[in-house]
């Protein structure tokens, strides 16, 4: 699967009921040993900044969480960091609020576009084959 059709399947969870972290894991359970209930399970509490919109874009925590899940944890962090840094580049901020312009009243990127960018940002640093 290339990360273009990774990304649209991730838009697709995310229009039928899942959250933006919840999505991102879901189009990449094939990659991971976890069951995709589990991925769902853990994933759910990262949705809408973790829950506020307050702190990390859940696409993006979904990102590093598979990052993790593929690496089983080795060699993590580093690859975080350049996750992060690509997802800011694409989206335009890391944090929920900012990019759904609460309090500005200026989007700087929709929750499907940060679903996608976060794929991208994820393929662009580890091997999603």
């Amino acid at each position: 699967m290339t990360a273009d059709e990774r990304a649209e399947k991730a838009v697709m969870l995310k229009h039928n009921g899942y959250n933006c972290a919840q999505a991102v894991l879901g189009a990449c359970a094939d990659l991971t040993d976890l069951d995709p209930a589990a991925l769902r399970n853990i994933s759910s509490g990262f949705g809408g900044g973790m829950g506020c919109m307050e702190a990390t874009c859940g696409a993006l925590a979904g990102a590093v969480m598979t990052a993790g899940l593929m690496q089983n944890g080795q060699g993590t962090l580093p690859k975080a960091a350049i996750i992060l840094k690509d997802f800011q580049q694409r989206s335009g901020a890391t944090i929920c609020r900012e990019l759904k312009g609460v309090g500005t009243g200026r989007v700087l990127c929709p929750c499907d576009d940060c679903v996608r960018n976060a794929i991208h940002a994820l393929s662009d640093t580890v091997t999603l084959s």
